[in-house]
């Protein structure tokens, strides 16, 4: 037998549903899963909110860091777990880079989550060792036409790492030919840049601040839509006349699709508040973030224009990753 339920009912039981769901969120501990090893940016991050988040709401909430395949490790298993917001995603920009350099991944990033924010953002920089004979970005690219092609060689911390693929767009769109050093980590590409071993890199701001600062290598622009804080004098790329080259190292919370709207509701509600707190600035300041926060469409906005901005990329230059 089928009972049939007048519309103006379903509505009312939905609208009683919602705020339910809000109100008994969380019921149990929160695992946040972090897609690298600990001490990374988004680990921090994680540890920064994570026991703010358990004084307000009362329960555990535990940091699990789940590294490996560049990030799909930790991606993957938040993408499976069960959508109640009691498991969260520290998402950074892997998530937006690996479905370019890996097709057949094991989740889909739009279909598999939902955003619930963006935290903020780190600027990337476009950094020479002292040996090169440029002060700005017009007078680098003028020397590496002069050089043979290929003779000029650039630092990453990994291929497929978000410091490669944004030299790749950089030279795709001033038409250099450079060759890719790749390391295992951001410690050996600083490093030998610092020591002329290489000749150039895109490098995170705050790994680079103290070689910066010591007179171990120059910046020549700031890869993000504004200029560092900490380096005022330095011109973005769209103003050092590159303006179709803009990247920057972020850090956002999602949750598995299907995960009540009441609940991302409430987390975004939440964590946004967190954000304001003058304690959480200045950690996040020290990290070298700058603050985002706002609706989980800004988050949104992102993840689906740099998946469409690093799939040309990855395309263009037939790039592949570790």
């Amino acid at each position: 037998m089928r009972f049939r339920f007048p519309l103006a009912t379903l509505l009312l039981a939905a609208l009683v549903g919602a705020p339910v769901a809000a109100q008994d969120y969380p019921s149990r501990a929160i695992q946040l899963i972090v897609p690298s090893t600990p001490a990374t940016t988004g680990d921090q991050l994680a540890r920064l909110l994570g026991p703010l988040l358990a004084q307000r709401w009362k329960v555990p909430v535990m940091v699990d860091n789940r590294a490996g395949a560049g990030g799909l490790i930790g991606i993957d298993a938040a993408a499976k777990a069960a959508p109640d917001g009691h498991t969260l995603l520290f998402s950074a920009t892997a998530f937006s880079t690996l479905p370019a350099l890996k097709p057949q991944l094991p989740y889909d990033p739009l279909k598999n989550f939902t955003p619930v924010l963006l935290l903020g953002s780190s600027p990337l920089v476009l950094a020479v060792a002292n040996s090169v004979p440029a002060t700005t970005v017009r007078e680098f690219i003028e020397h590496v036409k002069r050089q043979p092609p290929g003779s000029v060689n650039y630092a990453s911390p990994g291929a497929g790492s978000v410091h490669h693929l944004t030299m790749e767009l950089f030279k795709q769109q001033t038409g250099l030919t450079l060759t890719h050093v790749p390391y295992k980590g951001t410690a050996g590409a600083l490093n030998d840049l610092a020591a002329g071993h290489v000749q150039a890199g895109v490098v995170a701001l705050q790994s680079a601040l103290a070689l910066v600062q010591a007179g171990k290598f120059r910046l020549l622009a700031d890869i993000g839509r504004q200029r560092a804080a900490q380096f005022p004098n330095v011109p973005t790329l769209g103003e050092a006349g590159v303006p179709n080259v803009v990247s920057e190292a972020w850090y956002g919370i999602s949750a598995p699709a299907g995960t009540p709207p009441a609940v991302l509701e409430k987390l975004n509600t939440e964590v946004n508040a967190l954000l304001l707190l003058p304690e959480v600035k200045d950690a996040m300041a020290r990290m070298g973030v700058t603050v985002a926060g706002g609706k989980p469409g800004r988050l949104d906005s992102l993840v689906r224009s740099e998946l469409v901005m690093w799939k040309q990329v990855v395309q263009a230059g037939h790039i592949t990753a570790d």
